[in-house]
């Protein structure tokens, strides 16, 4: 069994290789066709997350090294465990990757996604940089036929995530409100496309990079702005207004800052990025404009079989993708460092 694995925090992947494992009990062996590279592969690979004013989150501690990343993951079944009942050899999965304890309240409730006792491929266990992934349970498999083959994996995180933060926006929009998208990298840039889907108002979108604003309004959104300007509010409210909610896909302390100046009294800002830093806000702006900050984090299972539909009835655009050998998983991940992924990459075994 091939991987690209973590054997120091801060350094490149290495090539490892270990026996072929035999699935146990309902576990399920994945041949893995392809692995989405998310941006969040790139603070497992530096074991920490930013939280401003030179504080780091150390996310280190209970992954035992070498470790495989990889989340978005996409594959065949190869072998299956005595007690995961009978599964189609020739399907084609996706494999939802945010296994919870399954014994938990939260589990019970359908949120293992918020699991604190969490067996979440690619960030606790290993993960679909690899040939081969071991899947605890077969429920966990989504049939992916039908489905651009290319982004089955990436659907279950990018994807996902982008579902989950639009639904919970939506509450706090009325029928034909205004959706601020911030930030137009992988999940940001599935964000849009399924904002198209769900969101019957306006969509408007915001990047620093001026070719992933093009690409936005190529794809429909109504307006793209510059979030850094020095008159980004004001040219946000002049041209269209005060949003109903934004989503902030990047999770830093300017992004976020933007995000809440462009919303209006009532709405909401969605956090979704990782980025890392520290926001501030004075306290009685909140029950002044009523404003709401709540984070969110991938999505359920439920959630994800429900985005699966959506894509498999044509919905849901593809985002643009492209392929590369898992062997060149650390020139992607410096692409992604530098900014220079538009869409998604998978990594093929």
């Amino acid at each position: 069994m091939n991987r690209q694995s973590l054997t120091s925090y801060g350094e490149p992947l290495a090539a490892t290789e270990i026996p072929l494992p035999g699935p146990k009990g309902s576990e399920v062996l994945i041949r893995v066709a392809s692995c989405g590279v998310c941006h969040s592969d790139l603070h497992l690979q530096d074991g920490f997350f930013e939280l401003g004013e030179g504080k780091r989150l150390d996310i280190r501690l209970g992954r035992r090294l070498p470790f495989t990343l990889g989340h978005e993951i996409a594959g065949h079944v190869e072998q299956a465990g005595p007690d995961a009942g009978t599964l189609d050899r020739d399907a084609f999965y996706a494999v939802y990757p945010w296994c919870g304890c399954g014994k938990c309240e939260r589990c019970g409730n359908g949120q293992e996604h918020l699991c604190d006792a969490p067996r979440q491929l690619g960030i606790n266990v290993d993960g679909g940089y690899a040939s081969h992934v071991l899947v605890p349970h077969p429920r966990y498999l989504i049939d992916a036929r039908g489905i651009n083959a290319k982004l089955a994996g990436s659907y279950m995180c990018s994807g996902l995530t982008a579902f989950s933060a639009i639904r919970k926006a939506q509450k706090f929009m009325p029928e034909n409100g205004s959706l601020m998208i911030v930030g137009l990298g992988g999940v940001g840039m599935m964000g849009l496309e399924i904002a198209r889907a769900l969101v019957k108002g306006r969509i408007h979108a915001a990047d620093v990079v001026a070719a992933k604003r093009e690409t936005a309004l190529a794809l429909g959104a109504a307006a793209a702005f510059d979030p850094v300007a020095p008159d980004a509010r004001k040219s946000v409210v002049k041209q269209a207004g005060q949003m109903d909610a934004a989503i902030d896909f990047v999770g830093s302390e300017s992004s976020l800052n933007f995000a809440q100046s462009v919303v209006g009294k009532g709405g909401a800002v969605i956090i979704v990025g990782l980025m890392g830093g520290k926001f501030s806000l004075p306290v009685p702006m909140f029950p002044l404009r009523e404003l709401t900050l709540t984070g969110s984090y991938v999505g359920s299972l439920a959630e994800a079989r429900e985005l699966m539909t959506l894509v498999r009835e044509g919905r849901i655009r593809p985002i643009p993708v492209s392929e590369r050998p898992l062997a060149d998983a650390n020139e992607v991940f410096a692409d992604l460092r530098a900014g220079a992924v538009t869409g998604r990459v998978i990594l093929r075994p």
